[in-house]
């Protein structure tokens, strides 16, 4: 990487796992990601020099790879469809996976991720897994703060719903509100 300040390239190779994952969760194809996060890294290298220092590194990494994509989409549209999520499962470790409850679940988590229509699933993975703020996964897609919320709220009722994770005990609803007469 000559010509990159040192801070960059280590900025960008300690960002990768977050690049992969991203990229994995949009394609669902791990070699397709690998691709997109190479095609990624390159197009940052090439615009380094446009970098505006001070701003979020992560958002504008984000932002290059989901581009990519779309062009890609673009192109393969004709294409038939990408490999299922649940060439993932077993691939998950840590403590959360160790009991065959935990594992059934989390299972029936990825599962209703997968799911998810494509815009749903941006925005949850963009705002839960890589902890960007509603205003930072608005830049990166496109989309006012408002939708990303909306969307995420979405996201989160079809998964509740998919895993049979009821609602918490003591919300209302409109449909359960009584009207009281005097």
């Amino acid at each position: 990487m000559a010509g990159l300040s040192d801070d960059f390239g280590d900025r960008l190779i300690a960002f990768l796992p977050n690049l992969r994952r991203f990229a994995i969760s949009l394609c669902r194809a791990p070699d397709t990601a690998d691709d997109l996060v190479q095609l990624a890294c390159e197009r940052a290298i090439a615009n380094a020099a446009s970098f505006e220092p001070g701003t979020r590194f992560d958002a504008w990494m984000f932002r290059i790879l989901r581009n990519l994509w779309i062009d890609q989409l673009r192109r393969d549209r004709t294409a038939g469809p990408k490999d299922d999520i649940e060439l993932y499962e077993g691939k998950l470790t840590g403590d959360a996976g160790t009991t065959p409850e935990h594992r059934l679940l989390l299972s029936d988590v990825w599962e209703a991720i997968g799911k998810l229509p494509d815009e749903q699933r941006e925005v949850l993975l963009l705002v839960c897994v890589e902890e960007l703020s509603y205003r930072e996964a608005a830049g990166i897609l496109g989309i006012p703060i408002g939708t990303v919320m909306s969307r995420l709220a979405r996201a989160r009722a079809n998964i509740a719903v998919a895993t049979g994770i009821n609602d918490a005990a003591g919300r209302s609803s409109a449909q359960d509100k009584v009207k009281i007469d005097d």
